[in-house]
């Protein structure tokens, strides 16, 4: 299982698991009984819900997707606990319907310490940017590298 020692953790362990393709990864992030709403608003709860929401996007319009995450921010809310906000690059492939194309979202997780010591996500929630006036998805502009 992954062992996340530090929130700060988290936004590189999330887009490992998605840039390798393995939803099992992916579930170790998580508390069995965590919340997640994926960047279309859909809301599912417990690992195997996330799990299942994404194997099947995986094996098919996001079998060629990569992420690339920045973390913006950790906020305490105790020792054991924090909310984690940072920005996500998903990139579509040739595989996806719309072909090769861009997507930026800005993930909030709250994560709480484990009795080991290791962190994991309760809950996560992804939102698509988009330009309020037209609807339309827009792509942040990131810091020089």
């Amino acid at each position: 299982m992954t062992q996340l020692g530090k929130p700060e953790d988290i936004p590189r362990a999330f887009e490992a698991a998605w840039n390798s393709h393995d939803m099992a990864a992916l579930g170790a992030l998580f508390h069995e009984d965590a919340t997640f709403v994926n960047r279309f608003g859909h809301y599912v709860r417990g690992v195997a819900e996330i799990v299942a929401l994404h194997e099947p996007i995986h094996a098919t319009i996001y079998s060629d997707s990569t992420l690339e995450n920045e973390l913006i921010d950790v906020v305490a809310l105790g020792d054991d606990a924090v909310v984690t906000h940072f920005w996500s690059r998903l990139a579509a492939g040739a595989a996806h319907p719309a072909g090769p194309h861009a997507v930026d979202t800005l993930i909030l997780a709250v994560l709480t310490r484990q009795a080991d010591g290791g962190w994991r996500i309760k809950a996560l929630e992804n939102v698509t940017l988009t330009n309020p006036r037209t609807g339309e998805t827009v792509l942040r502009e990131r810091k020089s590298a």
